[in-house]
């Protein structure tokens, strides 16, 4: 997707998920320790060190401005902006902390489900940070993906989650 391609339709999450980029068991003791598991998890990256440290760099920055923590033990890294260039298509990795880390949200939760968004449009990026922020309202999702045990799992989860709305 190009930079001005606006979004047509609704986001389906589930297919911008890969079990590739999926980690039940970050290890990080800090933000930043996961935010580069995170990052890590993203492939198409593996052979491109600046871009991943450009990637790093955005969402580093972007927690330091206000937290992407929403709070429920759920925390949306994400850039401020989309990031053209790092990637030509929109990917989200998905994290699971076993016992939280500190993120600073509101409700003081420590932080056990993580959404890295990352795409190259602006109204793609809003459109996925909504999507996924309507999702994640519900209690019975957020057990769900606490509980998964594999990747595929966890992909199946949202993508009945998406189907009931």
């Amino acid at each position: 997707m190009r930079m001005n391609t606006p979004v047509s339709g609704p986001v389906v999450l589930s297919k911008l998920l890969a079990a590739k980029r999926i980690k039940l068991n970050l290890a990080g003791a800090t933000r930043d320790d996961v935010l580069q598991e995170l990052v890590a998890q993203i492939s198409e990256l593996a052979d491109q060190s600046a871009a991943r440290q450009t990637l790093l760099r955005a969402l580093v920055e972007r927690e330091q401005l206000h937290s992407t923590g929403i709070g429920d033990g759920i925390a949306l890294p994400h850039a401020r902006n989309a990031l053209a260039g790092i990637l030509d298509h929109a990917v989200i990795v998905f994290g699971r902390h076993p016992t939280g880390i500190s993120y600073g949200a509101l409700d003081g939760v420590p932080a056990r489900l993580f959404f890295l968004i990352v795409a190259p449009a602006i109204s793609e990026h809003l459109a996925i940070l909504a999507r996924i922020s309507r999702l994640l309202r519900d209690e019975t999702l957020r057990q769900s993906l606490l509980a998964a045990n594999r990747p595929d799992e966890i992909i199946a989860v949202i993508r009945e989650a998406e189907a009931k709305r």
